[in-house]
């Protein structure tokens, strides 16, 4: 295969979704939501519910021995077209490398599935010899730079649209977990009902914010140096929550995220670049660079380097490590977070 990850999410699900099975597939990496999506697939379109009973097997590599599983990869379907077999947690296998053999020849009435949830050693086998018969597969983890495309094509994949604010709210919120970000998109669905749109206070209005007191204002102030409405807008978040520390380890999350934006936003060659380039670097739709820009040039690397410890003490009390309350942790927090002493006054 040319490419160095093998073919993508979006092509194996097509394949899937044809009924066009290869014998034997590996996939691994970090993204597991991925693989799983694949796996469910893979499930629903090689099997009619009728014929699991007798030509299924979801093993686990933890739980079993490798002479036990390709026994069972070698077997013939029952009153089938084929068998489907899915081995997690491949790496865990008892003596796996005895799959080196079933590369090489796989069964061709069977549909093997195997996932490993890291990155294996692939000069090693079974995973050498896996690389080079099976098709295989490297699902990494997301950048956040590629979470808002992902998003909205998601989205777009269900007949919906969605616009750009509202892309990048949903993307600040779920970071880079796309299991998350699927819930919440699930959640935005029913939340329409029958519209085929998502807007952005669909979004707002969903996690219970409005368009005047929500994390992005908050972030706005904040990177303006308007200490005063940041405050304004912490406390009504907080009073507007039905748990306020989860509401306030949120909160220093999704800034956690404007910051590092801002610190990708400092290098000199990175600020010659057009605000179409500028989005890719920082994950954002290039409607809103300018703004990210603006509030950039108010801070210095030192600054953000102070954000930054300011940011991991907040979360560190919010989760246990302090007797305060989650407003006056906010509270110390964004005295902190202000672009320079005198917009803080």
């Amino acid at each position: 295969m040319a490419k160095n990850t093998g073919p993508s999410f979006n092509e194996l699900a097509t394949q899937f979704r044809h009924e066009n099975f290869d014998p034997l597939y590996f996939f691994f990496g970090e993204e597991g939501f991925l693989m799983d999506e694949l796996q469910e697939l893979l499930i629903e379109h090689a099997l009619p519910p009728e014929q699991r009973d007798f030509n299924f097997d979801l093993i686990y590599g933890s739980e079993a021995e490798a002479s036990q599983v390709v026994n069972i990869c070698q077997g013939y379907p029952v009153m089938a077209e084929r068998r489907v077999v899915v081995v997690r947690e491949f790496e865990q296998l008892e003596n796996n490398r005895m799959f080196k053999s079933y590369a090489t020849q796989p069964n061709p009435q069977a549909v093997v599935l195997l996932l490993c949830t890291t990155k294996p050693n692939l000069s090693a086998h079974p995973y050498r010899a896996l690389k080079q018969n099976a098709t295989w597969s490297h699902f990494k983890a997301l950048y956040d730079n590629q979470i808002p495309g992902w998003i909205k094509s998601h989205v777009e994949g269900r007949g919906l649209r969605i616009d750009g604010r509202a892309v990048q709210m949903l993307a600040e919120y779920v970071g880079t977990d796309l299991q998350t970000a699927v819930s919440e998109i699930d959640k935005l669905e029913t939340f329409i009902g029958e519209r085929d749109e998502i807007t952005t206070d669909d979004v707002l209005r969903a996690s219970g914010q409005t368009r005047e007191f929500n994390v992005f204002e908050l972030q706005s102030a904040i990177g303006e140096g308007r200490h005063a409405d940041a405050m304004r807008i912490a406390d009504r978040l907080l009073q507007q929550a039905n748990n306020p520390r989860g509401e306030a380890i949120m909160i220093v999350a999704i800034l956690n995220s404007y910051v590092d934006k801002l610190w990708k936003l400092q290098p000199a060659d990175v600020q010659r670049k057009s605000n179409r380039q500028l989005a890719g670097v920082i994950g954002v739709s290039s409607y809103f660079v300018s703004e990210y820009v603006q509030s950039a040039k108010r801070y210095t690397r030192g600054r953000l380097a102070q954000a930054y410890q300011a940011l991991v003490a907040a979360d560190y009390e919010l989760k246990g490590g302090s007797q305060r309350g989650p407003m006056l942790i906010l509270t110390l927090l964004l005295r902190q977070l202000m672009p320079n002493r005198q917009a803080a006054r």
